[in-house]
Order: C-alpha cells, then sequence, then structure tokens
C-alpha cells in the first residue's frame, strides 16, 4: 500500500502546484450553475414526434367528435372543425405557448399515450364541436393536469382563445 500512498501524494502536491484555490472553486461554482441551468433548456412539447405517427388501424374514431380517444382531458372547441385538425391550429391562429396534459388510452392497439392539449390562439372563440371531457382532469393547483386555464394569456397573440388541439407527445411503456 506504500505504492498507492507514494501516488496519492503525487498527484495531489502536483495538482496544488497548478491550481489555486480560487480557481478551483471557480471552476467548481461554473459546473454547479452549468448544471442547474441544464433543465431550464427549451423543451419542443407541442411538437409531433415521429412516435405519433400511428398507421390509420391504430388511430380508430372521428376527429370532429369528443368521443375520439385523443380527446379524453380536452375542455374546448375542437380545432378538426374550426378549419384545424387534431394537431394543427387553423389560419389565423397560433398554438399557445404553455399546454396541459393528459394520458388518454388508444382502444386501436391497446396502448396509453400521452397526450398534449395546446390552445390555439388570436381569434374570437370558434363556437362549433364543444367538448368537456375531464377524465384525470387535476385543480387548478396542479396547473400542466388542469384544463380549467385560459392557456392563451402566455402567448403572442393574445388572450382571445379559439379552438383546442390534441397532440401525441410520447406513449406509457
Amino acid at each position: 500500500m506504500k505504492w498507492f500512498d507514494a501516488v496519492t501524494e503525487g498527484s495531489a502536491r502536483h495538482l496544488a502546484r497548478r491550481l489555486s484555490r480560487r480557481g478551483l472553486l471557480g471552476s467548481l461554482g461554473t459546473a454547479l450553475v452549468g448544471a442547474a441551468a441544464l433543465p431550464l433548456l427549451p423543451v419542443a412539447r407541442g411538437a409531433e414526434p415521429r412516435a405519433s405517427a400511428l398507421p390509420a388501424q391504430a388511430d380508430p374514431g372521428d376527429p370532429k367528435t369528443c368521443e375520439y380517444w385523443r380527446h379524453c382531458a380536452i375542455d374546448g372547441f375542437l380545432c378538426s372543425c374550426c378549419g384545424g385538425s387534431q394537431h394543427s391550429c387553423p389560419p389565423g391562429t397560433e398554438p399557445s405557448a404553455i399546454t396541459w396534459i393528459g394520458t388518454c388510452h388508444n382502444p386501436g392497439d391497446g396502448r396509453d399515450y400521452i397526450v398534449s392539449y395546446n390552445d390555439c390562439c388570436g381569434k374570437s372563440t370558434c363556437g362549433r364541436c364543444l367538448c368537456n371531457r375531464n377524465e384525470n382532469d387535476k385543480p387548478l393547483y396542479i396547473p400542466f393536469q388542469s384544463n380549467d386555464y385560459n392557456w392563451c394569456a402566455g402567448s403572442q397573440a393574445g388572450i382571445a382563445y379559439h379552438c383546442s388541439t390534441s397532440r401525441i407527445v410520447g406513449f406509457v411503456k
């Protein structure tokens, strides 16, 4: 074990000659701040992932009805009835920057999917195909799983709500 002590002592002395305490603390602080900022990087939750490109037989139902499987936690007018689709906003509107999420069961393939609900903002309310399905809806104090907010409040287009989309962002394994 004397060789281990000698190598450890030599390494420590070499490191002490090359680094100052301030330099070591500065590098450590930079690493900690960088690690803390990592979770703040933007995440594209509203983007339609490749996993959601379901074959037609695995995506049963009509997106213009409340009973469509992706609409299990939706609250609002369906964009598929207002000039858009279940995953895109109609012309003249833009998706809200923040969303609420739900987990819906697809009867076509028997899997559970994580669905992001985006409000489309910028025009007055669509007024067609109102759906208010509150499966697994949480109270207002759990905001990202509550569908009772006006999610357009944080968008560039203003707070005018038009309709809601339902985008698959992942699946439960």
